[in-house]
C-alpha cells in the first residue's frame, strides 16, 4: 500500500507543471480526511480526541483551497461569465488581454492585502494545536496569489509578444499607485474596467476581488480588511465539508457507482412508462447531492446516459434536456453541498437546513420524473417486465452506494458525530468501497487524477468564496441590507409581494451570477429584508437555493447548458430549447415552494428541530 501511494505521488508531480503544488494539496486533504476520523474513533475509546483538531483541519481546508485554486487557474478551470468563447482573432486576443491585465494586477494587489495580514498577525503569539504559529498558516494566501499572478503573467506573455512583461506589470502598478484614488472619476473608471475585464472572460473570482479591493481604496479602507474577510470565511470550521462531501462524489464519478445505480433503478423502475428516464434522473439526483451542481453529474454521467436513452427509443431533444435539468437536481437534498455554503452564509443551523430541503428537493424530482412518465406516453418506447431475481441482484451489486446516503442521514441526525466527521467517513467509505470493494480504481494514476480533480473543484469553490467575502464585507460596511430593508418596506408591505419580487430578483441574479458568489453576496443584503416581512429564515434558504437551481438552466450564465452543450457537442441554444420544459417544471415548483411556507418548514417543525 505504501508503495501505491508512492506512485500516486509520483503521478501527481510528473504529470503537471505544478506537481509539488498538487502533493501538498494531496496531502492536506489527508489531514482533512484522517482528523475528523481519528476524532470521531478517539472519544469512545480513549474519552477525548485529537487537541486542536478542527483548527488543523480548518486551516487543511484553507491551504487546500488556495492550492486547489492554483492548480485550477494552470488547468484554466476558474468560473467566468464573458463571451471571449464567442470570439476569434484579434478579438479573443484583446479579450485574453484585458481578462488577464486586470487578473494579474488583481493578484498581486490581493497578494499584498494577504501578506499585510499575516505580517500583522506575527506581532501575536497564537498558535494552532499550540505549535504552529497561526501567521504561517495564513502565508498560503499571499503565496498562492502570487503564484497566480504568476500564471496571469505567462498568459499574458503569450498574447502581448514582444513586450517585457514585468515592465508592463511595473507600468500598470505604477499608474495605479499615483492615481488618485480619491478623485470622482476613479470609481466609474473602475467600474467602467472590471465590467469589460468581466465580458473579456476574467474569472469570477477576480471580478469579485476586484470590486472589493477599488471599493474599499475608494473609501480609505485598508485592503487588508478584504484578506481578513477571506481569512475568516476560508477557515470556518463548517467548510471542510465541501471538499470531503467533493472528494467521495468525485471518487464515485470516476469508479464504476454511476453504472451499478443506472443497473439498480432501471431493474425497479424499467417495467413503468419513462422507467430508463426516471432511472437516469434518480441516478443524476443522487450525484449531485455530492457534488453540489458542481458540472460532475453532467460531465461523469451525460455520456453515459444519453446513448442508454436515445436506444431505448426517447427523441434526442428529450435525452438532452432531461440529462441538463438532471444535472442540478439534488442540491436541496441532504448533504448537498450548497445547502452547506448556504447555512455557512446566513448563520442558518445545516441540520435544519437539511431537514427543510428534503420535500422541496423530493418534488422537484417527483415533477421532473412525473413529466418524463408524460412524454414515455407519446412514443413507443422499449419496455421490460418487472423481474424480481434481476431487481434484488442489481440490489446487491450497488448495496454499498446504496447504504452511503442512509449512512450519511444517519450520522447527520443522529447526533453521534459532527458534520465533518460524517463528512470525513463519507469521504474515507468511498475511497475503501471503490479501491477494495470493488476496485474500480487503482493506486497510482486513477487516485493521483481523483486528488487533482477534487483539489480543482474545491480551489474554484474555495476562492470565489474569499473573494466574494470581501465585497460582502463592503456591502455591510456601507450598510446596504439596512437601506435595502428601508427601500422595500417603503415600496410594499405585503410579504406575498416580497417574496413575488424575490423570485424576480434571484431569477435575474440566476442570469448573472455564478450560485456559489450568489451565496455570499446575495444572502446578507436579503436576510434583514426578509426578516422584516417575518419570514422563516428557513423558508427563505430553500426559496434561494431552488431559484438559484433554476439559475443553473437560464441563460447567460446556466452552468448546466454550457456543460451540456460541451458535453454533448451540441450549440448552446440547441441545449436551451432542449431544457426549456424541465426549466418551465422548475419555474412552477418554485412558486409552490415560495408561496406555500409547510413544504419548506413544515417537516422541521413537525420532528421538533
Amino acid at each position: 500500500m505504501n508503495t501505491s501511494v508512492i506512485d500516486s505521488s509520483l503521478h501527481l508531480y510528473r504529470q503537471h507543471k505544478y506537481g509539488f503544488i498538487v502533493i501538498a494539496a494531496a496531502t492536506m486533504l489527508l489531514v482533512i480526511v484522517l482528523f475528523p476520523l481519528l476524532e470521531m474513533l478517539g472519544r469512545p475509546i480513549f474519552g477525548q480526541g485529537i487537541p486542536g483538531s478542527i483548527n488543523y483541519v480548518r486551516h487543511a481546508t484553507l491551504w487546500f483551497g488556495y492550492l486547489g485554486a492554483v492548480v485550477a487557474a494552470k488547468k484554466s478551470r476558474h468560473i467566468s461569465l464573458g463571451i471571449s468563447s464567442l470570439l476569434s482573432g484579434r478579438g479573443k486576443t484583446l479579450a485574453g488581454i484585458i481578462a488577464n491585465t486586470l487578473a494579474l494586477i488583481t493578484c498581486l494587489v490581493l497578494a499584498k492585502a494577504a501578506l499585510d495580514m499575516a505580517i500583522a498577525e506575527s506581532s501575536s503569539e497564537v498558535l494552532l494545536g499550540g505549535v504552529i504559529p497561526l501567521w504561517l498558516a495564513q502565508t498560503v494566501m499571499p503565496f498562492s496569489f502570487i503564484l497566480l499572478a504568476y500564471r496571469y503573467s505567462r498568459q499574458l506573455m503569450q498574447l502581448i509578444r514582444g513586450i517585457k512583461l514585468i515592465a508592463l506589470a511595473l507600468v500598470l502598478l505604477g499608474m495605479a499607485t499615483f492615481i488618485d484614488i480619491g478623485s470622482s472619476y476613479v470609481l466609474p473608471l473602475g467600474l467602467i474596467v472590471i465590467l469589460a475585464a468581466t465580458l473579456a472572460g476574467a474569472p469570477i473570482y477576480i471580478v469579485l476581488g476586484s470590486l472589493a479591493a477599488l471599493l474599499f481604496a475608494v473609501d480609505d479602507v485598508p485592503l487588508a480588511s478584504i484578506s481578513v474577510e477571506a481569512y475568516r470565511i476560508a477557515s470556518n470550521p463548517i467548510l471542510p465539508t465541501i471538499p470531503l462531501f467533493t472528494l467521495a462524489g468525485t471518487v464515485l464519478a470516476a469508479g464504476k457507482s454511476s453504472s451499478r445505480l443506472v443497473r439498480l433503478f432501471e431493474a425497479w423502475f424499467g417495467w413503468m412508462p419513462g422507467g430508463t428516464a426516471v432511472a437516469a434522473i434518480c441516478v443524476c439526483a443522487f450525484f449531485t447531492t455530492f457534488t453540489g451542481g458542481s458540472g460532475v453529474t453532467i460531465l461523469a454521467l451525460g455520456g453515459l446516459m444519453l446513448p442508454v436513452l436515445i436506444k431505448q427509443g426517447y427523441k434526442e431533444k428529450f435525452s438532452l434536456g432531461v440529462l441538463t435539468a438532471s444535472g442540478s437536481l439534488g442540491i436541496l437534498l441532504p448533504p448537498s453541498l450548497l445547502i452547506i455554503l448556504y447555512g455557512v452564509a446566513s448563520h442558518t443551523p445545516i441540520n435544519q437546513l437539511f431537514i427543510a430541503g428534503l420535500v422541496p428537493g423530493l418534488l422537484l424530482v417527483t415533477m421532473i420524473c412525473g413529466y418524463a412518465i408524460y412524454k414515455a406516453r407519446s412514443v413507443q418506447l422499449k419496455r421490460r417486465k418487472f423481474d424480481i431475481s434481476t431487481a434484488l441482484r442489481t440490489l446487491s451489486e450497488s448495496k454499498w452506494e446504496v447504504m452511503l446516503p442512509a449512512g450519511v442521514l444517519y450520522g447527520i441526525f443522529s447526533g453521534i458525530a459532527t458534520l465533518v466527521e460524517v463528512a470525513a467517513a463519507a469521504a474515507a467509505y468511498t475511497l475503501v468501497i471503490e479501491l477494495f470493494v470493488h476496485r474500480d480504481i487503482k493506486f497510482g494514476a486513477d487516485l493521483g487524477d481523483i486528488l487533482k480533480e477534487c483539489a480543482i473543484m474545491v480551489g474554484g469553490i474555495k476562492i470565489i468564496l474569499a473573494s466574494a467575502m470581501g465585497l460582502t464585507s463592503y456591502l455591510i460596511f456601507a450598510d446596504v441590507p439596512s437601506m435595502a430593508a428601508d427601500y422595500i418596506q417603503s415600496v410594499t408591505s405585503s410579504p406575498w409581494v416580497f417574496l413575488l419580487a424575490l423570485n424576480v430578483a434571484l431569477l435575474l441574479a440566476g442570469c448573472l451570477l455564478d450560485i456559489i458568489s450568489a451565496i455570499v453576496v446575495i444572502v446578507p443584503l436579503m436576510l434583514p429584508v426578509a426578516a422584516v416581512f417575518g419570514i422563516d429564515p428557513l423558508h427563505l434558504g430553500i426559496i434561494f437555493l431552488a431559484n438559484m437551481e433554476l439559475g443553473y438552466l437560464t441563460p447567460p450564465v446556466g452552468m448546466n447548458l454550457y456543460l451540456a452543450s460541451f458535453r454533448f457537442e451540441k450549440p448552446l441554444m440547441s441545449v436551451f430549447r432542449a431544457s426549456l420544459p424541465f426549466f418551465l417544471i422548475n419555474l412552477i415548483a418554485v412558486l409552490v415552494i415560495t408561496f406555500v411556507p409547510a413544504i419548506s418548514v413544515g417537516m422541521v417543525h413537525w420532528l421538533g428541530f
